[in-house]
């Protein structure tokens, strides 16, 4: 990249913009995260159950790491438009609904807006379209450096903008104003066109919401032609990009699927949890891969991933099947359980443990590391020959042959000392 074009990569300096942004963005998030709360409350619409208030404050706190790393990225990298991306969405989330929950609380207590409430619900009504684009279409598609893969590429991106635009513009037009969290109230549209009623009754808004999810799947389709072309360290900035969605997003997904299949309720919980770490761990992922921050130990963590995740289902699945059925022997035989289930079933999972992690890990290392496997083997196998070989010719040509395997020099020899030969 030309220094010319970028005067602040020459000087080390960040532009006054960036450092406006970077300073600002966590405050502003605050604030509007706790304006939005106070306005809720005081218009009575604040939840009375407290689950429903404690996945508030998790999307509270997932969002505000999207602010903290929009923040630092804009101020370290402020030529990545990621940082940006980050502290856009974030910005947005805090003020627009900090908008609407003013526009509900003075049509609530007063009955009639002012022009502050009109504003804050006309921007309630639209920001939704814009903000998912950028977090769900541009922020994986310009992963990691900014820019799009190739110029094939543009015209997903420009999808994406025409049917985001589209439905701004229908929401933005609608003649009545629907007002956040209060159903019965409806503000009249100062820019609204007359007749024009929900945008969601529209044939065009269907049409419009098919060619973003087209566009949506052209974003993960750029995103696994990205991984399968990087090499180097962007390579291992995407590893790290998809563990966080694919691990930990996708695992919610699942456990949410197979509680809905199977009626295991508790499972939502288990949903929920792994959906937020994934949530506040996407923009800390992105943030540490543009930073390039210890990246090369995230193949240790996907390693380890990898082992304890499976090793952990199928120990649980052990344990709970082991119960049930030692349970249901115990009924059939003494006409009543036992807590002498759950003691053998602990030590079942406690013996499985070291065999069942070897075995899963010799499995992901063949698997996944295979050329890390097969070093390992090469040098298990050289280490078995050594103990044997007597000859030292053969056993030179055993090690440069070793080294070229494990290593992949592109030049290997072995200098060896004759005996009497001088130091």
């Amino acid at each position: 990249m030309s220094t010319e074009a970028h005067p602040s990569a020459e000087t080390g300096r960040t532009p006054p913009l960036a450092r406006v942004v970077a300073w600002l963005t966590v405050p502003l998030y605050v604030a509007g995260i706790c304006a939005y709360g106070l306005l809720t409350s005081s218009a009575g619409f604040w939840s009375e159950n407290p689950a429903e208030n404690v996945e508030t404050v998790a999307f509270d706190i997932g969002f505000g790491a999207f602010a903290v790393v929009g923040a630092v990225l804009v101020a370290k990298r402020p030529t990545n438009p990621i940082g940006w991306i980050l502290a856009v969405v974030a910005l947005m989330l805090a003020i627009f609904l900090a908008g609407g929950a003013y526009a509900t609380y003075v049509m609530v207590t007063y009955g009639r807006p002012d022009w502050l409430a009109v504003l804050g619900a006309w921007t309630f009504n639209w920001f939704w379209y814009l903000m998912l684009a950028l977090g769900l279409i541009y922020l994986p598609m310009l992963f990691p450096d900014g820019r799009l893969l190739s110029r094939r590429w543009l015209p997903v991106a420009v999808l994406a903008g025409v049917t985001t635009a589209g439905n701004v513009l229908l929401n933005a037009l609608v003649e009545t104003i629907p007002v956040n969290e209060a159903p019965g109230y409806g503000i009249e549209n100062p820019v609204g066109i007359e007749g024009l009623g929900r945008a969601e009754d529209l044939k065009i808004f269907g049409v419009l919401n098919g060619l973003f999810l087209v566009a949506g799947i052209g974003s993960v389709a750029s995103v696994v032609v990205r991984f399968r072309r990087s090499r180097g360290v962007e390579r291992q900035q995407m590893k790290l990009f998809a563990f966080v969605t694919v691990v930990l997003l996708g695992g919610a997904v699942l456990t949410a699927a197979v509680s809905d299949a199977t009626g295991a309720r508790w499972l939502d919980g288990s949903s929920f949890v792994l959906s937020m770490v994934g949530f506040v761990s996407l923009p800390v992922a992105v943030g540490v891969a543009i930073l390039r921050y210890r990246l090369y130990d995230m193949d240790l963590v996907i390693n380890r991933a990898l082992v304890y995740g499976p090793l952990t289902a199928s120990l649980a699945a052990v344990y709970l099947g082991g119960v049930v059925s030692l349970q249901y022997a115990f009924r059939v035989l003494t006409g009543g359980g036992s807590q002498l289930a759950v003691v053998v079933s602990t030590l079942a999972i406690a013996a499985m443990f070291n065999p069942l992690r070897r075995r899963i890990q010799a499995f992901i290392d063949r698997r996944f590391y295979r050329k890390k496997y097969d070093a390992a083997r090469t040098v298990e196998a050289f280490s078995a020959r050594l103990r044997d070989e007597t000859d030292l010719d053969a056993l030179s040509e055993d090690l440069v042959s070793v080294v070229r395997e494990t290593m992949q020099p592109e030049h290997a020899g072995l200098w060896r000392r004759e005996p009497g030969g001088g130091p």
